[in-house]
């Protein structure tokens, strides 16, 4: 069984509880630097990119969980945490950081405001996936090592890399399941 850390700071965190837990993972919420080290994943969760930035320094968890993810921790980021594993954000709220994980530049709420949230079936490289929509970013660029993995038109929304998985929408408040299976391989390759 693999060890998930959702990191639980701010946004959707019970939602990827669930269903990791439902996906036969063992799920832990990070909280602090220290927890790292039993993990064999991490979930960054959607909310609010920015709080997401400011709440990991206060907590001290920013430099560990970059040095870890550099090393190859495995991660899924969702919506907000698709910023936030970001090398570049074109327009990041004033003083907002990124990890700098994946070689990308994302343009923050590229889909419109809250009141133009949607949810949609897109096509993936593993299959149909029921996406939401929410003041979703888009990858305007992609770096060396980058694959796209979905697009929404011509517009990006998913990426992945050797070991980190991002995508603009929320899978886990659709119930679909497809893009946390697909990191869960993703773990136990890497263990």
């Amino acid at each position: 069984m693999v060890r998930i850390g959702v990191l639980a700071l701010q946004g959707g965190v019970r939602e990827h509880v669930e269903m990791l837990e439902d996906l036969g993972a063992e799920v832990t919420l990070l909280r602090r630097a220290a927890e790292l080290a039993s993990l064999d994943g991490v979930v960054i969760p959607g909310g609010e990119s920015s709080t997401i930035d400011r709440l990991m320094r206060i907590f001290s968890l920013d430099d560990a969980l970059r040095t870890a993810l550099h090393h190859g921790t495995p991660v899924l980021g969702t919506c907000a945490g698709l910023i936030t594993l970001a090398t570049e954000i074109v327009d990041p709220a004033p003083g907002q950081r990124s990890l700098g994980i994946i070689p990308m530049r994302v343009r923050r709420n590229a889909f419109g405001r809250q009141v133009d949230s949607a949810v949609e079936t897109i096509d993936s490289a593993y299959g149909q996936v029921t996406a939401a929509y929410i003041r979703a970013p888009e990858v305007v660029a992609v770096g060396e090592g980058v694959r796209v993995i979905a697009t929404k038109g011509e517009r990006i929304v998913g990426v992945e890399t050797d070991s980190a998985l991002a995508v603009s929408f929320h899978p886990e408040l659709t119930g679909d399941t497809t893009i946390h299976a697909r990191f869960l391989d993703k773990v136990a390759s890497s263990a």
